[in-house]
This record gives structure tokens, C-alpha cells and sequence, in this order.
């Protein structure tokens, strides 16, 4: 597939090479994707993305020499607010793995999918991350993400006073979205525009220094706006 200008370039970091090629199968399917860095573990990912640059990585947790949150906080600037400067990154992770899923969201990663994902909703989730928004949305990933919250050390959570910069409804928003709705299906929920919900959710990021939707979701379940199971 030639290059474009509307072509999303996708790395693949995973150890396994089965995994690798099956990815890279169903990515170089699409007429809007291809994949253009294939690496085994997150320090071979660095050193090949420094000179391929790429627009999405989808990026495996546990892998020898780096594995995928240290590779994730070096791509991304450690998950800093308005750092737009590296590609985004998909964690790759299966339930077993969900202790790490946290710390990578925290290092940067704009959302993850369980290696069992459809293809379908896998193509959908980088073309959601290369528009800029984040992948929280299947109900599976929700849960998971509550999960993970509640595991998260008691020293590392925020307090709740954290919220109090954003107004009755900014909190309502945010508690939608931690909950996975959409703006399409918030803006149903509040009888507003969507397009007001979009407004909403820019001004929720920006107050909370959130550098996507999915770390403004933990900062919900971390100071308690919600909880995992209601």
C-alpha cells in the first residue's frame, strides 16, 4: 500500500512473533493502515521508532530486555498533559496481566485492548486513538479498568478534593465517562448536544491535567467519584 497523507503508520511490539504477524495481517488489510515498525521488546521499539517515526503503537505488557510501561513512559513523555509529541500507545494485555494495565495508562498509554479483542473492534480502537480520543469503551475494558483502580496502592491515590476545581456538572460528565458512556450516549443521558458534551469533557481534561480520557477515568475511580461493580 502506497504512503498517504490519510495512512495511520502502526508499530507492534510484542514478543511473540505469532502475535506480531496475525496483527499485522488484519492492519495491512485496511486501506487506512499499515503496519511500519515491528519490534520484539520495548528497547528494540525505542531505537527503531527513533528513525520511524509511527502514529500508533500497540504495545504488549510483558516482554524481555523493556517491557511495555517502561517503553510506553519513554514514547509518550511519561503520560504528561498536553505531551502530543510521541505516537499513541494501545497496551496489548490479557486478564492475567492486569496488574500492570494501571501503571501503563499512568505512563501514558491512551487506553488498552485484551489480546482476544475482535479484529473489527481492534481497527476501530486505532482509528479512535489516532483521532485523539481514548479506548475505554467495551464493557470488558470497563470492568477491567474498575478493577484495576482498586488494586491501585492506597499512597497513590488521589484525594478527593481533586475534583473540586470542576463544577457540578463537569463531575457528572466525568462520572459518565468513567462509567464508559460515550459523548453520544452522555448527551442522551443529560439531554444536551453533543457537541456541548465535547465541550464539557475538554474543560474536565484540562482542570485535571488529563492527558486523555482514560487517565481522567482513573482519576474517577481514585478519589472515589466512583467505584468498580456500581
Amino acid at each position: 500500500m502506497s504512503e498517504s497523507a490519510q495512512t495511520i503508520r502502526v508499530g507492534l511490539v510484542d514478543d511473540q512473533h505469532l502475535v506480531r504477524a496475525g496483527l499485522a495481517m488484519v492492519i495491512n488489510s485496511q486501506p487506512d493502515m499499515e503496519v511500519s515498525v515491528e519490534a520484539g521488546d520495548g528497547a528494540q521499539a525505542l531505537r527503531l521508532l527513533g528513525s520511524h517515526p509511527v502514529d500508533v503503537v500497540m504495545m504488549d505488557v510483558r516482554m524481555p530486555a523493556m517491557d511495555g510501561i517502561a517503553a510506553t513512559a519513554e514514547l509518550t513523555g511519561g503520560g504528561t498533559a498536553g505531551d502530543d509529541s510521541g505516537p499513541k500507545v494501545i497496551i496489548l494485555t490479557t486478564f492475567d496481566l492486569d496488574e500492570y494495565v494501571l501503571r501503563a495508562i499512568k505512563a501514558g498509554a491512551s487506553g488498552f485492548l485484551l489480546k482476544d479483542t475482535p479484529p473489527e473492534q481492534m481497527l476501530a480502537a486505532v482509528r479512535t486513538v489516532h483521532s485523539g480520543d481514548a479506548v475505554i469503551a467495551p464493557s470488558a475494558t470497563r470492568r477491567l479498568l474498575g478493577q484495576l483502580a482498586t488494586m491501585a496502592p492506597a499512597q497513590e491515590r488521589a484525594p478527593a478534593q481533586v475534583l473540586e476545581v470542576l463544577t457540578s456538572r463537569e463531575r457528572e460528565v466525568l462520572e459518565l465517562i468513567a462509567r464508559g458512556h460515550t459523548n453520544t450516549e452522555i448527551a442522551a443521558r443529560l439531554y444536551v448536544a453533543e457537541a456541548t458534551v465535547k465541550t464539557h469533557v475538554g474543560r474536565v481534561l484540562a482542570k485535571l491535567g488529563a492527558r486523555d480520557r482514560v487517565q481522567a477515568v482513573v482519576i474517577a475511580y481514585e478519589t472515589g467519584l466512583v467505584h468498580a461493580g456500581n
